[in-house]
């Protein structure tokens, strides 16, 4: 059971420190930094002492800058073992007390294992001096810890860390500061997590020895504290190693000889802030795992965005391209070129019976003009699409800037979202000259038989394929007044010399499929512009690689062991009491037996 609580608690572990919450949405920095302490806490405490719940009781000292930690801790110890410097912060190095007979649990990396290890004062964040002494009970260890409100961010950071790796808090505040905030900030946490505490109030002048401890004890059960032991100092004068009269620190010395007295109280010390510690793991489980299924959703979002604006893009295209716009200009004009005047325009009305020879005069021989129609054709729609994909790559430029996750993306990624490529003119040119070509090949299947091959063969490949562009193009929405005349004749008459080939059923089919082509090969063009955004930007973005459901799973699965797992191990330290007591008795038991037998 317990090697399976550890397991999960390992998995836990692996867990969270895959989580990135890089994206900047609401509370994902706040759940980042839960994240990193609870890995923290997860290393220096939880699964050291879990697997070796036996080890004695680590007493972490913490509070206030000058709240007088390290001449408490000197005072229980009757000599000068922590150092207080001479400027604040006044404690930077930790210091590990310990009974001599306890070293094997702290001369290792157990617990706090970044630690360096050091016998001497060193006045670095990155060490841990560690000092032995008789005056400790066995089963006990003082860590005397850094300011938790220091000026220095790193003694800050090392004195929370350091609370979290404790089995009990000794937690020291004056008289003068022990309503501040910060104070209260850890004392919160420690009624949150159910954390074994002792509270010190120091430096208490005489005549207000009762109106503070009264005032602190109901702040303390206010916030869920009451059954914690209050012990008040009175500011008096200390020796000359700074140490403080006895008297004034015998209540918490003989308190802390207590919690260390037998197994049994030691082991409910160490559990009870154990068990609140996976506790309020678990709880915080859920969160991270919203925060990391709603990074993977923001993502997401800017993917769609940017698909939805791209497939409108193209979407444009081909309804600009079909509304009679691309029958302007230039287009129209090659076009008139290549069939003529009005005056042709009425023959094929009035004598459709000899347009076909007309058709075979008319045309035949104007390669030139029909390849003038087809280079106008691409050059209208080659702007177009352009125009399109720069309009589409502004917006999703703005649509991403309103968004704090997009906003972070295009910061992030240092790139100019709202700018296509300047390769992406000429990927346009080439995906309609593409086009145009499937066009052609479509028209040449389509008079491939017999019938219409001579037809075909008359009018010319490039001028029936340049005609099914035109049908293509023939809706007239988007004109008006004499332009729709213009426009509607000029699509009647590509479409008339199209019957006299294919047919007005293949006519149709010609179009269809044109159409389909040029709508592939405009979404195609945009697809890649949109692709090299992403690329650039979203794909960039360290993906979270946790699973927020197997998370949460983690999470369900640790608190279904927890209690179980906490109550075998008390029932093992009661037993283990238990056989320790009678374990003396046997053994005069046995003497007793020898002198007999001698």
């Amino acid at each position: 059971m317990g090697e399976t609580l550890s397991a999960l608690l390992a998995l836990l572990r692996d867990s969270l420190f895959q989580v990135q919450l890089s994206l900047p949405l609401p509370g994902s920095a706040e759940t980042k930094e839960w994240a990193d302490k609870a890995i923290a806490q997860l290393d220096d405490y939880i699964r050291p002492r879990l697997n070796t719940i036996e080890a004695p009781v680590l007493a972490v000292v913490g509070g206030s800058t000058g709240a007088g930690k390290s001449t408490l801790v000197n005072s229980l110890m009757g000599r000068l073992l922590s150092t207080p410097g001479v400027i604040r912060p006044t404690t930077k190095t930790p210091v590990l007390i310990y009974h001599p007979s306890d070293a094997r649990w702290f001369d290792s990396s157990r617990i706090l294992p970044e630690l360096t290890r050091t016998t001497q004062p060193s006045h670095t964040t990155h060490s841990l001096q560690v000092v032995s002494s008789m005056a400790l009970p066995e089963g006990l260890a003082i860590l005397d810890a850094p300011d938790i409100d220091s000026v220095d961010a790193e003694n800050r950071n090392l004195a929370a860390q350091l609370l979290s790796a404790a089995d009990l808090w000794l937690f020291v505040t004056s008289a003068a500061r022990y309503a501040d905030a910060v104070p209260w900030e850890y004392l919160n946490e420690a009624a949150e997590r159910s954390t074994a505490l002792g509270v010190v109030v120091d430096r208490v002048p005489p005549a207000a020895m009762s109106a503070v401890p009264e005032h602190l004890a109901r702040m303390m059960t206010d916030r869920g504290l009451g059954e914690s032991p209050l012990f008040a100092v009175p500011e008096t004068v200390t020796d000359s190693q700074g140490l403080l009269p006895l008297a004034a620190v015998e209540p918490v010395r003989s308190w802390l000889n207590y919690l260390a007295a037998n197994q049994i109280t030691r082991a409910k010390v160490v559990m009870g802030t154990l068990n609140g510690a996976i506790a309020s793991l678990e709880k915080g489980i859920g969160n991270v795992a919203g925060h990391v299924f709603s990074q993977t959703q923001a993502l997401d979002q800017l993917r769609s965005d940017a698909k939805t604006i791209f497939s409108q893009a193209g979407k444009s295209v081909l309804a600009q391209s079909g509304d009679g716009t691309l029958l302007r200009g230039e287009v129209m004009a090659r076009w008139q070129d290549l069939v003529g005047t009005g005056d042709f325009m009425r023959s094929v009305e009035s004598r459709m019976g000899r347009v076909r020879d007309r058709l075979g005069r008319f045309l035949r021989g104007e390669p030139d003009k029909a390849l003038d129609v087809k280079v106008a054709v691409r050059s209208g729609l080659e702007s177009l699409v352009i125009e399109a994909g720069q309009a589409a790559a502004d917006r999703v430029a703005t649509v991403w800037m309103a968004n704090p996750a997009g906003r972070y993306v295009i910061e992030w990624s240092g790139e100019d979202v709202g700018t296509v490529a300047a390769d992406f003119p000429a990927q346009v040119s080439a995906a309609i000259r593409r086009w145009q070509e499937d066009v052609l090949a479509i028209v040449t299947h389509e008079g491939a038989d017999k019938r219409t091959k001579a037809k075909l063969a008359a009018l010319g490949v490039n001028a029936a394929g340049v005609s099914v562009m035109l049908v293509v193009f023939a809706h007239t929405a988007g004109l008006t007044g004499a332009e729709i005349g213009i426009a509607g004749g000029t699509a009647m008459v590509a479409q008339k010399v199209l019957e006299l080939v294919f047919g007005e059923e293949a006519i149709r089919r010609l179009a269809a499929t044109a159409q389909e082509r040029l709508s592939e090969h405009v979404d195609e063009v945009l697809t890649a512009q949109m692709d090299r955004i992403l690329a650039m930007t979203v794909d960039r973005v360290p993906v979270e690689s946790v699973d927020p459901a197997a998370l949460v799973r983690v999470g369900a699965q640790i608190g279904q062991l927890r209690e179980a797992e906490m109550r075998r191990l008390e029932n093992s330290a009661i037993a283990e009491t238990e056989a320790a007591r009678t374990q003396p008795d046997t053994h005069a038991k046995n003497r007793q037996e020898g002198d007999k037998s001698a």
